[in-house]
C-alpha cells in the first residue's frame, strides 16, 4: 500500500503531465516565434529569452513533479512545494509586470507625437505593413495622417465606396494625397489588438499562479501523508 491516497496521487499526476504537454507547446510556439520577433525586434518588441526560461521551467518542474509523486519521497516533495511556492511568487510579480506596462504602452499610443514616430516611418517594411492595417483598420497613419509626411497613400482614401464604419475627414492643408481620408489614427486600432494580448498574458500569470497555489497546498498535504506513515511504520518497528 502506498504511503499517498491512490486518488490523490493520480489527479496530481494527472495534472502535470498536463503542465507537461502545454511546456512541450510553449517550446514549440517559442520556436516558431523567434523568426517573428526578429522581424519586430527594430519597434522595440522584447526578445523571447523569458519566454524560454519559463517553458523550459515548466515541463522540468511538472516532470519532477511526477517523480515526487510516483516516489513518494518527503525531500522530493519539499523541493516540489518550493518550486511551486516560487512559482507564485514570480507568476504574481509577472502579472503585476504586464499589468504596468499594458498602462505604459496605453500612454505611449496615446500621447504620443509624429515627430516620435517619424523615424520609424523611414522603414519601407513598416509603411508597408502600416498600408495594410489601413485598408483593414480603416485608419490613418500611427499617431495622425501627418505621419505620412508630404504624401498621404491611397490606403487612407475613405470615399463613400470603402466606408464601412470609419468617419471621414478632410486631408490636411499642404499635403498631397486623397481628398477623404479615414479620421481614426492607427494607433487606437493597433492597441485594441495589442491590448487584447496583454489581457490574455494576465488571465494566463495569474492564472499560474492560482495553479501553483493550489499545487503547493496538495503538495504540504501528501507531504503530510508520507511523514505521517513514516511515522508509524517506525514506531510498529520500534515495537516489534
Amino acid at each position: 500500500m502506498g504511503k499517498i491516497n491512490g486518488c490523490l496521487k493520480c489527479i496530481f499526476i494527472f495534472f502535470n503531465v498536463l503542465y507537461m504537454i502545454l511546456g512541450c507547446a510553449l517550446i514549440y510556439g517559442a520556436v516558431r516565434a523567434t523568426a517573428l520577433t526578429l522581424q519586430m525586434s527594430s519597434f522595440g518588441m522584447p526578445g523571447l529569452g523569458w519566454t524560454w526560461v519559463f517553458a523550459i521551467g515548466v515541463l522540468g518542474v511538472s516532470s519532477f513533479g511526477i517523480y515526487a509523486a510516483c516516489s513518494e519521497k518527503a525531500l522530493a516533495l519539499k523541493i516540489f512545494a518550493g518550486f511551486m511556492g516560487v512559482g507564485m511568487i514570480i507568476m504574481m510579480i509577472f502579472g503585476i509586470i504586464v499589468a504596468v506596462q499594458r498602462n505604459q504602452l496605453k500612454t505611449i499610443f496615446y500621447s504620443a507625437s509624429s515627430e516620435l514616430v517619424e523615424p520609424y516611418m523611414k522603414e519601407q517594411s513598416l509603411r508597408d505593413m502600416l498600408e495594410a492595417i489601413q485598408q483593414t483598420g480603416q485608419c490613418c497613419g500611427i499617431v495622425s495622417a501627418n505621419d505620412w509626411g508630404e504624401e498621404i497613400p491611397n490606403s487612407c482614401d475613405c470615399s463613400s465606396s470603402n466606408l464601412g464604419y470609419g468617419s471621414c475627414k478632410s486631408r490636411p492643408q499642404g499635403i498631397r494625397g486623397p481628398s477623404k481620408i479615414f479620421a481614426q489614427s492607427c494607433g487606437d486600432f493597433i492597441f485594441s489588438y495589442v491590448d487584447i494580448v496583454f489581457k490574455i498574458l494576465l488571465g494566463f500569470f495569474f492564472g499560474f499562479a492560482v495553479t501553483a497555489l493550489l499545487g503547493l497546498l496538495i503538495t504540504i498535504f501528501m507531504i503530510h501523508q508520507v511523514k505521517r506513515n513514516d511515522t508509524g511504520g517506525g514506531i510498529a518497528m520500534k515495537g516489534y
